[in-house]
């Protein structure tokens, strides 16, 4: 089943390529592309197999959105997020759900979701804040019980997908206890509006407008149904905060030195020493990150959340943001001036790829949890401001 998602992607990319620059100049949402993933069958990816999905693993994942970021890196990135939620809520185990008190009724409501998706709902993450940035714990957005459910109010940044997606996770505070954070599957509908507010450098076609929320719903929409699991969540599952991004930028590095290596062929420029060498460099950045994505994903499925395989998800994120940044600037300016005009694909990744270092966890952030730990501290606990 996952041996066909991956020839799946790897037949989509050049679709979702062909259409990736007139989507980024115009900042307008891959509709086709979606249709595609789900036609595909791609939106059960991390649904377990007992509930009609492909029931793939994590490091099957990454190889997934590195193909499909091959072909359009906004198109994956979008992806990613409906990718994380599936595959938090199928990585619940029994043994888990016990662990953290989640009631029977809450688990059958999960699995209603993950069958959902398997028949070709999609899903986007409202995190996010103005002010907040992925901060969790410094949210403005709170929910309180109302008429059997919950309500919710707050307003969401960066929510990739917005007016698009089937529903939203939503990370909101308790009204009645401020440290108190949990996570919300919202029906798109009543009570969600979408501002316009995404005109960005990069990475311009995921929709990722604001929404804002005054919204109440059912009871069981309340992941996990019990109070207060985001922060607990985030520490259990990082991979899919933190690294699950790696592996899309990893595709659009790839994809700068592919495309970089095109324009160099076309414009006979392949014969200069020092083209050659910039792209050699690239290619081997781009493996190295690549390896280091793949480990990180081998050891979240061998031992989730264990200390050292965290240690390896802030790194894959790390290195993933910096390389593709590295590498599409090196072989830009390998290049020369008619690449970075408007519409070449080696213009449009070189501002895509600047984005990676900028997702939760950022660069610095990944580099500073990477210290404290080097230093014998713990990276999760210590710092003067809270990871999440």
């Amino acid at each position: 089943m996952t041996q066909h998602a991956l020839e799946a992607a790897r037949r989509l990319a050049p679709r979702l390529a062909a259409r990736a620059a007139e989507h980024d100049r115009d900042g307008s949402f891959p509709v086709e592309d979606f249709r595609d993933l789900r036609e595909a069958g791609l939106f059960g990816l991390m649904v377990p197999t007992a509930l009609g999905g492909m029931g793939a693993t994590f490091a099957e994942y990454a190889a997934v959105a590195t193909e499909l970021a091959r072909g359009n890196g906004a198109t994956a990135l979008v992806f990613n997020m409906h990718a994380s939620v599936t595959g938090a809520l199928g990585a619940v185990t029994e043994e888990l759900a016990e662990a953290l008190g989640v009631p029977d009724e809450a688990l059958a409501a999960r699995d209603r979701l993950l069958t959902a998706a398997a028949q070709g709902a999609w899903y986007a993450v409202a995190m996010s804040e103005r002010g907040a940035g992925a901060r969790l714990s410094q949210l403005s957005t709170v929910y309180e019980p109302a008429d059997g459910g919950w309500h919710l109010k707050g307003s969401k940044t960066f929510c990739s997908g917005a007016g698009h997606a089937d529903g939203y996770l939503v990370a909101a505070r308790s009204a009645a206890d401020q440290s108190v954070v949990s996570q919300f599957l919202v029906p798109a509908g009543d009570g969600l509006t979408v501002e316009p507010t995404w005109d960005s450098l990069g990475m311009r076609a995921t929709s990722s407008h604001d929404l804002h929320l005054d919204v109440t719903v059912p009871a069981d929409r309340l992941l996990g149904g019990v109070e207060g699991l985001a922060l607990v969540v985030a520490q259990l599952m990082p991979h899919w905060l933190v690294a699950s991004y790696a592996a899309v930028y990893v595709g659009v590095a790839r994809a700068a030195v592919d495309a970089a290596a095109e324009h160099l062929n076309a414009r006979n420029l392949a014969g200069l020493p020092a083209v050659r060498s910039r792209l050699g460099r690239a290619d081997a950045a781009v493996a190295a990150a690549q390896l280091v994505v793949a480990e990180a994903a081998r050891r979240v499925d061998e031992a989730p959340g264990d200390a050292e395989t965290n240690r390896w998800v802030w790194r894959a994120k790390l290195l993933a943001g910096t390389t593709a940044a590295d590498v599409a600037a090196s072989v830009l300016e390998a290049a020369g001036t008619s690449a970075t005009r408007r519409g070449h694909p080696l213009e449009r990744l070189y501002r895509d790829a600047r984005c990676g270092s900028l997702h939760p966890a950022t660069s610095d952030v990944c580099a500073d949890w990477l210290g404290v730990a080097a230093l014998g501290g713990d990276p999760d606990r210590d710092g003067t401001v809270p990871r999440w």
